[in-house]
């Protein structure tokens, strides 16, 4: 029985095919990397360490995944850096906003303990059950909270996605990267990024509706309320 063997793609063998294989191969390399420059066009003069960050009324928190329950270290160390900003009065609410789509995994409510254990009171923290990624969190915390201005908090490889979403879903926002252990998670969450730019220039540009929206929560002006 005859065997059947894999042809070898033909390279071109004029220049003018050479040359255009070349070009199209330049075409999608800029394609592919335009949302990433897009990004980070928008967000770097938005970026800020923990000391330069002008004070805001609202600092969102993005979830990062939960260990047994508990926030995961990368989530663990977010969270401090919102635990900071509160105690130095930067920040006077923390809007903590993840994933409770079962049962058995909320990252909110692990997220509001560890900042209560962490000196942040109860009355400051609010939850967005319904952050499923970093869009709807976005235009939830605009849509459903009313935030129009906030500093964002995560990982710098998440940080400029962060602060380009949440500007183009109309909040006003700076940006607080967190230091992070370069392990095999930082060089995944890098990588990840270069494929979630094109969903968030989709996102950005076409700017669909949350998985799930809801009514209007006043949870953030009651908790601003409750300030000073």
């Amino acid at each position: 029985m005859r065997r059947s063997t894999l042809r070898r793609p033909r390279l071109p063998r004029t220049r003018r095919g050479q040359r255009r294989l070349v070009q199209a191969v330049m075409a999608g390399c800029v394609l592919a990397l335009s949302p990433s420059a897009w990004m980070y066009a928008t967000a770097s003069d938005r970026l800020r360490t923990a000391d330069e960050v002008p004070r805001t009324d609202v600092a969102v928190v993005f979830g990062a995944g939960l260990w047994d329950g508990e926030p995961s270290p990368y989530l663990a160390h977010r969270l401090d850096a919102a635990a900071e900003l509160y105690r130095r009065g930067r920040v006077e609410v923390v809007l903590v906003t993840g994933d409770n789509s079962r049962e058995d995994y909320d990252e909110p409510d692990a997220m509001r303990a560890y900042l209560t254990r962490h000196g942040v009171p109860g009355g400051r923290i609010v939850s967005d059950y319904a952050g499923f990624d970093t869009w709807d969190s976005c235009v939830r915390a605009k849509k459903i909270f009313g935030v129009d201005e906030a500093v964002l908090i995560s990982q710098g490889f998440h940080i400029r996605r962060a602060v380009a979403l949440c500007g183009a879903a109309g909040i006003e926002s700076y940006g607080v990267g967190v230091d992070a252990v370069h392990d095999a998670t930082w060089y995944y969450g890098g990588a990840r990024e270069i494929l979630a730019a094109g969903k968030a220039a989709l996102d950005a540009a076409f700017r669909p509706d949350p998985r799930f929206l809801g009514p209007r929560e006043p949870g953030v002006e009651r908790a601003l309320g409750t300030a000073g």
